[in-house]
């Protein structure tokens, strides 16, 4: 068996682009390039809204630009694989999208996005265009809850971005956005189980190495540490343990309303995210949460790293009222 990463690419350093151009292509004109950047926005932004910008890193496909359309984010500032765009990209990418109602700014918390999203921020600042931002901190085991800012966002971003999106289509203003999309990361929690490794195209190498007999429960979607290392386990074992670790961490009651998101990191097969949904479901209704939705999929993946996620998002009223609302990308229509 190879120990080297198989895919069929054309020159490795051009796999973002490329697949960017893909996506334009898939959208049929609802997505425009920015002029220049790896960037992009929708075509049917309203004359006079708050403008929601999202990005990191390519190689999560479909995050970021996966999620730009109606009732999602409004524009995708893009990077390498694996790396943030830089604050040019990110302030050109704002520029073609914002409607002078202001902007915020949604992303996963990491030190590169962080940076240079917060740059981005201070020079739009400095040209009239107001942004507030809401970093996306879903993975518990990233950091303690005591450390939530610390958390890394994952495949919680969908569910940020779906209420941000829902908020501005609702007529919010700029601050009641940024407190919507504030409150329901603070009621997202992910955590993943990886099997095998993921890789950068232009390295040809995996990023790290998990023997065949070894899973780690909840490493990173850049193969950064979990909770730990052990021998391969049953499904329902791994799976009743990430339900009590995310139920304990958001402390879910009886009667909660939650959805539920099983995702592929990129290379595990529908079985086995199925038989990740039976027992995930089977351990919410032991506890009399209600699950308000399902969602199965690959929605933030890693390139060819094989496990999957499990994301709860608690609803209240006004989440479920904003969630339910159509949305309508490339990765998610509703």
């Amino acid at each position: 068996m190879s120990r080297t990463p198989k895919k069929l690419l054309n020159n490795p350093n051009d796999v973002p682009a490329e697949q960017l151009e893909g996506l334009l292509y898939a959208c049929h004109g609802n997505l425009i390039k920015v002029e220049g950047f790896s960037g992009v926005y929708r075509k049917d932004i309203g004359e006079n809204q708050v403008v929601v910008v999202t990005g990191g890193g390519s190689g999560h496909e479909p995050m970021f630009a996966g999620y730009v359309g109606k009732g999602l984010a409004d524009a995708a500032a893009l990077g390498e694989v694996f790396a943030s765009p830089s604050p040019d990209i990110i302030i050109e990418t704002t520029k073609a999208a914002h409607k002078n109602q202001g902007v915020l700014f949604v992303y996963g918390n990491y030190a590169g996005d962080n940076m240079n999203f917060d740059i981005a921020a201070e020079l739009l600042e400095e040209e009239g265009i107001q942004v507030k931002t809401v970093r996306v901190t879903d993975d518990i085991s990233a950091a303690p809850l005591s450390k939530m800012s610390d958390r890394r966002g994952v495949a919680g971003d969908m569910y940020v971005l779906k209420i941000a999106g829902a908020a501005v289509e609702s007529g919010y203003n700029l601050d009641a956005v940024h407190a919507v999309t504030a409150k329901a990361n603070f009621n997202t929690r992910t955590m993943g189980v990886a099997l095998g490794a993921c890789s950068i195209p232009q390295t040809g190498k995996f990023n790290f190495e998990l023997a065949d007999d070894e899973l780690e429960l909840g490493m990173g979607i850049h193969g950064e540490p979990g909770v730990r290392r052990q021998k391969m386990s049953s499904a329902d074992e791994i799976n009743e343990e990430i339900v009590n670790r995310l139920c304990k961490d958001i402390e879910l009651k009886a009667g909660d309303r939650v959805c539920v998101t099983i995702n592929n990191l990129g290379a595990s097969t529908y079985t086995e995210l199925l038989i990740a949904n039976r027992k995930v479901h089977q351990e919410l209704a032991k506890r009399n949460i209600q699950i308000y939705d399902t969602l199965i999929g690959s929605y933030c993946t890693s390139q060819e790293m094989a496990g999957y996620s499990v994301t709860i998002f608690r609803l209240d009223d006004e989440l479920q009222k904003l969630y339910d609302m159509n949305c309508d990308s490339f990765a998610w229509r509703k």
